[in-house]
This record gives C-alpha cells, sequence and structure tokens, in this order.
C-alpha cells in the first residue's frame, strides 16, 4: 500500500509540474535559455486623408488576427480626439476610428510588433465550394476553355493551381489569356483574376494581403499571396511566379481582397506601412505575450519579486537539485559524505570562492581544525564547549587565511569568509568522531566524498540553464521531489557494495 501510495504521489506531482511547464514554454512562451534572443518585427500602418470642412469622419483600418507562422507581441494606437473601437465581430479585424468635428488633413497611426512562430497555424474556416462566376462575353467562354485545358493537364487541385499561374504569367500568352488579363496589371488585379478563374473550377480560393518585411523600410509594399483549399488545408502560392509556399519575408496582414482602409466623410485615404527590425529578449516578449492574453501566472512567480529577492531565489532553487543528487549517489552509488547534506552547502560557497580556490581554502581549514580538535580532546571538554571552542578557531583561521591573501594579492583568499562556518564546524565534529570510532580510513573517505559530491553538484548548478530554467520554471522543483520520492524507495545493492559481497560469494 505505501509503495503504491508513493507511485501514485509521484506521478501526480510530475503531470502537475510537467503541464505547468509546458504551458508556460509553449503558451506563453517562456524561453529555456535566459540569453535567447528573439528576432522582433514592429510596423506601422499610417492611415490618412483629407476633410475638406468641418464635420464628423470614421476610418476602418483592417488589422492582423491571429497570423498565421506569427505570434502578436503588442499593439498600439494612436489617435489624437479620435475614439478608437476594435471590431472582432465581423469578417476580420477592424479598427474603428470616429470623430465628431475635424477637418483639414488627418493622421492615424496604428502599430504591431510581432515575432516569428512556426507552429502558429491561424484559425481560417473552411470554405465551401464557390458558384462559377457569371462573366460576360467573350469571358466567360474564355473562362470556361482556359480552366477545362488546365484541367486536362493537371491531376489535382496543387497541380491545377500551379498550371493555371504559369499561364497567367506566361510571357508569350495564348488568345485566352490576353483576353482575360488585359485589365489585370497589377499583381493584386492578377491575384483576383486567380481566384474568378479558380472559382470557375469550383476551387475556393482567396486573397492574403501581406506586408513585406525586410531591413528597415520606410515604406514598405503590401503583396497579394494567392491561398487555396484543397480539400483539407489551405496551400499557398505567388500568384507572380507560382511559387509553392507562404515567402517568409511576408507578413499576412489581412485575409481577402477587400480594401485595408476605408473612410467616411473624408477623400484622398490611403495607408502607408513602415517596418523595423530589431532583436529583443525572448523573456520580454514572453512576459509582454502572457500579459496580452490575460494570463495572471507571472504576476505569480519569482519574476514578480523585487530583484535584490529574486537574485537570493536563484540559489535557493537550486537546492533541492543538490539534494536529489546526493539522493542518487549515497543510496545507488554508495558514496559517504560527512553529513547529509554538508555537499550541498559547501558547493554554494564554492560559487563565491570558485572551484580552485574553494578546494584549497576548504582542505586548509579542515585539516587544521582536525588538529586543533584533537589537542581539545585531550582537555576532556564537553560536547558544546568543544564545538564551540572548534568555531572560534575556525574563525580565527578564516580571518588569518583573509588578511593573508590580501597581503599577497590573492583576492580569492577574501571570499573565504563566505564559507559557512557552523557547517565547517561540524564537518571538523564529525570527522574526528569518525577518525576516533572507526579510523583514519574512513574519516578520510567521507571527507573525500564530500568534497567530490560538493564538486559534482557545484559544477551543475554552474550550469546557466539549469539555473534559468529552475528560476523561470519552479514548478520543475514538483519533477525533482517525484524523482526524490521514487529513489527513496530503492532497497537494492549500491555499486560500491558489489565488491564486497563479490568477495563473499567468493569465498563460499
Amino acid at each position: 500500500m505505501n509503495r503504491r501510495h508513493t507511485f501514485v504521489l509521484a506521478a501526480c506531482l510530475f503531470l502537475a509540474g510537467t503541464s505547468l511547464f509546458l504551458y508556460k514554454a509553449r503558451t506563453l512562451g517562456l524561453p529555456l535559455d535566459g540569453a535567447q534572443e528573439t528576432e522582433v518585427w514592429t510596423m506601422e500602418a499610417h492611415v490618412s486623408f483629407h476633410r475638406d470642412s468641418v464635420g464628423a469622419a470614421k476610418a476602418h483600418l483592417r488589422i492582423p488576427e491571429n497570423p498565421f507562422g506569427y505570434r502578436i507581441a503588442n499593439e498600439n494606437f494612436v489617435s489624437r480626439g479620435y475614439g478608437l473601437t476594435v471590431d472582432e465581430r465581423t469578417t476580420g479585424r477592424q479598427a474603428l476610428w470616429a470623430v465628431r468635428k475635424v477637418a483639414g488633413e488627418q493622421s492615424l497611426y496604428y502599430r504591431l510588433s510581432v515575432y516569428a512562430d512556426p507552429t502558429r497555424k491561424g484559425s481560417l474556416p473552411k470554405p465551401t465550394f464557390p458558384k462559377v462566376p457569371e462573366l460576360e462575353e467573350p469571358y466567360y467562354s474564355a473562362m470556361m476553355d482556359l480552366t477545362s485545358h488546365v484541367r486536362e493537364q493537371s491531376a489535382d487541385i496543387l497541380t491545377f493551381t500551379s498550371a493555371l499561374l504559369r499561364r497567367l504569367n506566361d510571357p508569350t500568352p495564348e488568345e485566352n489569356v490576353s483576353l482575360l488579363r488585359a485589365e489585370a496589371r497589377t499583381p493584386m488585379q492578377r491575384s483576383k483574376l486567380a481566384v474568378t478563374l479558380l472559382a470557375g473550377a469550383r476551387i475556393p480560393a482567396e486573397i492574403v494581403q501581406c506586408v513585406q518585411l525586410g531591413e528597415d523600410r520606410r515604406t514598405a509594399e503590401v503583396l497579394p499571396i494567392l491561398a487555396v483549399h484543397n480539400g483539407d488545408d489551405w496551400i499557398y502560392f505567388d500568384p507572380q511566379t507560382g511559387e509553392l509556399g507562404f515567402p517568409p519575408n511576408l507578413f499576412p496582414w489581412a485575409w481577402g481582397s477587400k480594401p485595408l482602409i476605408d473612410v467616411s466623410g473624408g477623400r484622398g485615404d490611403m495607408v502607408e506601412f513602415s517596418v523595423v527590425r530589431s532583436l529583443q529578449p525572448t523573456m520580454e516578449i514572453a512576459q509582454e505575450r502572457a500579459a496580452s492574453l490575460g494570463s495572471k501566472i507571472p504576476e505569480f512567480s519569482l519574476l514578480a519579486l523585487p530583484l535584490r529577492t529574486q537574485s537570493v531565489y536563484g540559489v535557493i532553487v537550486m537546492i533541492p537539485l543538490g539534494a536529489l543528487l546526493v539522493v542518487l549517489l549515497m543510496n545507488f552509488i554508495g558514496i559517504r559524505t560527512v553529513g547529509t547534506f554538508m555537499p550541498v552547502l559547501i558547493a554554494i560557497a564554492f560559487r563565491e570562492t570558485q572551484l580552485l580556490g574553494g578546494l584549497m581554502f576548504f582542505t586548509l581549514i579542515i585539516m587544521v581544525g582536525l588538529g586543533i580538535r584533537a589537542y581539545l580532546e585531550h582537555l576532556r571538554l564537553l560536547l558544546v564547549p568543544r564545538l564551540a571552542s572548534v568555531l572560534t578557531v575556525v574563525v580565527i583561521l578564516m580571518t588569518l587565511v583573509s588578511i593573508a591573501s590580501h597581503r599577497m594579492g590573492v583576492d580569492t583568499g577574501l571570499s573565504v569568509a563566505l564559507f559557512p562556518m557552523v557547517i565547517l564546524t561540524m564537518m571538523i565534529e564529525r570527522m574526528s568522531v569518525t577518525w576516533e570510532e572507526l579510523g583514519a580510513r574512513d574519516a578520510i573517505t567521507e571527507g573525500m566524498g564530500t568534497m567530490m559530491t560538493a564538486v559534482l553538484i557545484y559544477l551543475v548548478m554552474g550550469v546557466a540553464v539549469i539555473r534559468h530554467v529552475l528560476f523561470v520554471f519552479p514548478e520543475l522543483l514538483l519533477l525533482i521531489l517525484a524523482a526524490t520520492l521514487l529513489a527513496g524507495r530503492y532497497t537494492g545493492f549500491r555499486l560500491t557494495e558489489y565488491r564486497r559481497f563479490k568477495a563473499m560469494a567468493a569465498e563460499q
């Protein structure tokens, strides 16, 4: 029963910690590397129009909504004197600016920052089969004749669309193509023609209006991409080249061929785009993302604490990992240490003294302390006075080492004061007792095991990725707790015991 209870508890801890970790990493985008940077594109749409006389004016701007391949980090609107409403109920997302009285040149701004996310698929509905367009003659006959020839030379929707775009972009087009594209001179007009021809073949297609990305662009173009539904998913084509796939340097701004800007009460309306590229820390982007999603998790995380407190917890969250390493080394390998968690505390001190200097000072203080402890044994002191005496000696030794190192110009020695004095005192006492009861060999073995374990823990704590992950995702401590509980149920042989039992078997 106890064994089953332990496994169930460990499984619950594992699921809880893993679920919260995946949510923060995948949904909120918290990075696994603190130094990670993300390429961020900041786009600005400048809406301008003119109002001849004082009166009311309204401006509708189509704005991105769940763009596939990208995530929106933040967005803001600049509209002095205008009321702003974001309409998300209609087909496509729109920003609506309105004012009661205005005259002259008007400028409105919409700015957003996005970053690439290949896993982002968007939420586009499955379309219905379109009706065959009712064109005037001879355009209807040309459309039907062209689609009929293309269908004979294709096998599915993908090959049909590719063949159709090749014909439309042929520099020496056939008669039907010349007739149909006579009035389709711009990329947008050419894309609308492709949508019409695909509708003539009962193939659903739409236009995706995209903003061209690149290095800093004061004026970015809006280019169309042809989206065709193959019955299962949307596939994308460049209408000017016929190439399959969505170009990586385009941002899907709006779905459909409707104009991006619609102004009531003004004239000369237009929208201009500018793009700026930058690198930002992934952590900041993730926090902004969490705020935009309304998640309260960052507010209840270690990131919300004051910076001084954060630095303290950056060390504290590493202690359970060090304790787990001690459990594994003792229960599975059989390494003996002075005290259970003495190596963890010494490893924390190594973070300040550095490894080589810490080992030197550690060894020096322990050796001298053992000698002093052996001398005090002859005085027949009680336990508490003896411990107080050893503690005083340890402090004196640490003081002398710091002064001597400073005189020699070795700054590392100044950090010896960060060693846990009481821990060193208890270690000296424990090694002395072991020396008296079991002999020098056992005492030295425990001391060496303590140093080896402390060095291993220090090396693990020194991995920046591990420190960052445990600080940003403290729920992973539940996984460490689960592993510790499972390790506590192990009752088999330790690795160091195999040699001993092998000798016993040979004697039999």
